[in-house]
């Protein structure tokens, strides 16, 4: 049974989801602010959490970026805005996916689904390949330790890498020069069922070129009109 914590202040739209996901196989837990957010993070594991982005007192997008910073649980954001530049801060905040109001149930049920099986995908893809011979990727002064999910570049630790930028980190390093399409990172990374934009892959690069990069060594490149690779030929 998946454990589900949405927050949402509307209470008309909790008691809707609330009926649609009785017939469904989840846990649902409806939360009102954001201060009693917190209290709930720490009161058991999550397996989804639904962050409406106006809640009061602490907002859906700032519980984002706390929730990113101490944990991997999927978080899909619910908000009226829609414009692009607001979905890609939530995209860039870690968000997983991104629900704009008003929204039917069947829409979200679907990207509830859509979220969990990717991260049930990437999880037992990456315990595959921890278990496997080859527990550790190294390439030209890059080491990435699978089991930990511990990475160094040029004996400099990264720490701060999600989930979703940590398997595409090492995609990339499993074949240096090779270039992917943003399609081919959605498949490989995200699983065959993603539910969502190509840009979230433009996002979570961006994020990971910041993190791994350094002025003296890019790291991951851009190719124009085709997708992305580690380094330069």
């Amino acid at each position: 049974m998946i454990k589900l914590l949405i927050a949402e202040d509307d209470k008309s739209v909790c008691e809707m989801l609330q009926l649609f996901f009785q017939n469904e196989d989840f846990q649902v837990t409806f939360i009102h602010d954001g201060l009693a957010v917190r209290k709930h993070l720490n009161q058991q594991e999550w397996d989804l959490i639904i962050l409406d982005w106006m809640l009061p007192f602490v907002d859906g997008i700032t519980l984002c970026k706390e929730i990113r910073a101490s944990m991997q649980t999927p978080v899909i954001l619910l908000t009226a805005r829609s414009e692009e530049k607001d979905r890609v801060m939530g995209l860039e905040l870690g968000a997983d996916d991104y629900v704009t109001k008003p929204f039917s149930p069947i829409e979200l049920l679907a990207r509830i689904k859509a979220v969990s099986r990717r991260y049930t995908h990437a999880g037992n893809k990456q315990e595959s390949v921890s278990a496997a011979i080859k527990e550790t990727i190294e390439h030209d002064r890059i080491y990435i330790d699978l089991a930990s999910r511990k990475v160094s570049i040029n004996d400099r630790t990264i720490d701060n890498l999600t989930k979703k930028e940590f398997d595409l980190f090492c995609l990339f390093v499993n074949h240096p020069k090779r270039v992917f399409t943003r399609e081919q990172l959605l498949e490989k990374v995200w699983g065959y069922d993603y539910f969502g934009e190509e840009r979230t892959v433009d996002v979570h690069i961006k994020r990971l070129r910041n993190k791994v990069s350094t002025p003296e060594r890019p790291l991951v490149y851009t190719v124009w009109g085709i997708g992305y690779k580690l380094e330069e030929s």
